[in-house]
């Protein structure tokens, strides 16, 4: 099974930016690139080939689901494993995240000494058949 070693976090609030890549990179081990929006996202994955994105499904300009769509319209990114991460998870939004092939749904607020091992538990439950941009 591929490792889990690149994320892309995607989030426009500065806060839950610093306190989640710190928690990814210091407890988790992980190279995380922060994107502060959708665009940047999309114009800075390819480069950067994380193993996974977390997105943030409320931002302005580009919401996250709408990122999500541009990623899977893309063949280099089709695959590529999205973790939602949000402060409104009522039981039929998280099912329509997946539909629209997120793994998972992270809610928000989170604790930052767990979300590493959260997001771990989350790929590893997914099995190893996953291509996304990068050649890790």
């Amino acid at each position: 099974m591929a490792l889990l070693q690149k994320i892309m976090m995607v989030e426009d609030d500065p806060d839950i930016q610093a306190v989640a890549s710190l928690a990814l990179e210091a407890v988790g081990g992980f190279e995380v690139l922060v994107c502060s929006g959708g665009t940047e996202a999309l114009e800075r994955v390819d480069g950067f080939a994380p193993d996974l994105v977390v997105l943030d499904v409320m931002m302005p300009g580009m919401d996250g689901p709408t990122v999500l769509k541009h990623l899977r319209e893309r063949p280099q990114t089709a695959n590529l494993p999205v973790v939602f991460m949000t402060a409104k998870a009522q039981s039929h939004e998280i099912a329509m995240y997946k539909e629209m092939g997120a793994l998972s749904v992270v809610t928000k607020p989170f604790d930052p000494m767990t979300l590493p091992q959260t997001l771990l538990d989350i790929w590893n439950s997914n099995g190893p058949a996953r291509s996304g941009t990068g050649d890790s």
